[in-house]
């Protein structure tokens, strides 16, 4: 067997929140939330620690943020001093290694297996960057430190905000006794409802379900969820991830009832991702749309196509066919998304065939 990686998870706290309450000096210690409007039906996109002593969390309307938190400071969102943020971070993270894995703007995955600071101890090295960022930067990090990139995910969570949590292979048992279901890589609450339901509770239960029960219960993911019980996840750190999927979405002020602007609506939204995808030289194989209707129930439809596309045409006319397939215009929607997936690079595309000459 090779030998144990030392894999580490650094994930930033209540990073949007943290950024705001850094470069303004008045909302440091408020509870603060990063969104849009409560008139205008926004989203809380980040809360500070004080805020979520009142229960506010992240993709919660704004509106009821505020009932929770009536002093409730609220900013809008400014991405771009995020994402200056996130390089400096990730610019300490490579200071270490290369083999630098970004999640997002605020969590990356480090294998220090071997390292540029030849630092033979992960937990040291985990020290070390946190300090940096707090340093550098004044933000806090979190960090799981672990044999693998589950195991450290899970860890970097554990004891936040600015928290170190270890896990030596020697303890990863121990570690995985304590876990709920949902600890699983996967298991979301709809699936662990279903686990729940035959008896699984707890991680290490999944290890001695019925193999036939278990796939009936949560399909092609069955297998994945036994090696997670055990601790095994074989997956490397990639410094250069691959876009799995390029989405787009708008939650509108007002609610829209009327078919044309919602297929308009539809269609500038297909051709944003669509203009993402020629960016990145990338196509898809898949269109997906998601559609949520006033009373927030919501619904998606995909379309897999024959060959790979990023032509905007024919995402949107995808999108908009996949559009007729619900009952936006029948019911007022309050949200639209567009996404791609199954995606190519245009070095994966497979060659066009040669033309052939006419005649003999």
């Amino acid at each position: 067997m090779d030998a144990p990686r030392r894999i580490i998870h650094i994930d930033m706290d209540a990073f949007y929140a943290s950024v705001e309450q850094r470069d303004d000096p008045s909302l440091r210690g408020r509870p603060l939330a990063v969104g849009g409007s409560p008139q205008s039906r926004g989203v809380v996109a980040a809360a500070s620690y004080e805020a979520r002593v009142f229960g506010v969390r992240s993709a919660m309307p704004m509106s009821q943020a505020v009932r929770l938190c009536p002093d409730l400071a609220i900013v809008r969102p400014d991405f771009a001093r995020y994402r200056a943020a996130s390089q400096q971070v990730m610019a300490i993270l490579r200071s270490c290694t290369p083999l630098v894995e970004p999640l997002s703007l605020d969590e990356a995955y480090l294998d220090v297996t071997d390292n540029l600071w030849s630092e033979p101890l992960a937990t040291t090295v985990a020290k070390q960057l946190k300090a940096r960022i707090r340093e550098k930067l004044q933000l806090t990090a979190s960090a799981g430190v672990a044999p693998n990139k589950f195991l450290a995910k899970i860890a970097s969570g554990w004891r936040k905000p600015d928290g170190l949590t270890v896990i030596a292979p020697e303890r990863v048992e121990r570690f995985l006794r304590q876990l709920p279901v949902e600890a699983l890589w996967g298991v979301g609450p709809v699936t662990a409802k279903k686990l729940r339901a035959i008896g699984i509770e707890r991680l290490v239960d999944v290890r001695s379900a019925d193999a036939a029960l278990l796939h009936r219960t949560v399909g092609s993911l069955a297998e994945w969820l036994k090696r997670l019980s055990v601790g095994d996840d074989p997956r490397r750190v990639q410094p250069d991830r691959p876009w799995k999927s390029i989405s787009g979405e708008t939650t509108y002020a007002e609610d829209l009832e009327d078919a044309q602007e919602i297929r308009s609506e539809i269609e500038r939204l297909a051709q944003r991702v669509a203009a993402s995808l020629e960016k990145k030289k990338l196509s898809a194989r898949t269109v997906t749309i998601k559609v949520r209707y006033a009373d927030f129930s919501t619904v998606t439809r995909s379309y897999t196509g024959t060959a790979p596309t990023r032509a905007d045409g024919e995402i949107a006319a995808q999108a908009v066919a996949l559009l007729e397939r619900t009952e936006a215009g029948r019911r007022p929607v309050r949200l639209l998304g567009v996404g791609a997936h199954g995606l190519v690079s245009d070095e994966e595309l497979p060659p066009a065939p040669e033309s052939l000459p006419f005649g003999p």
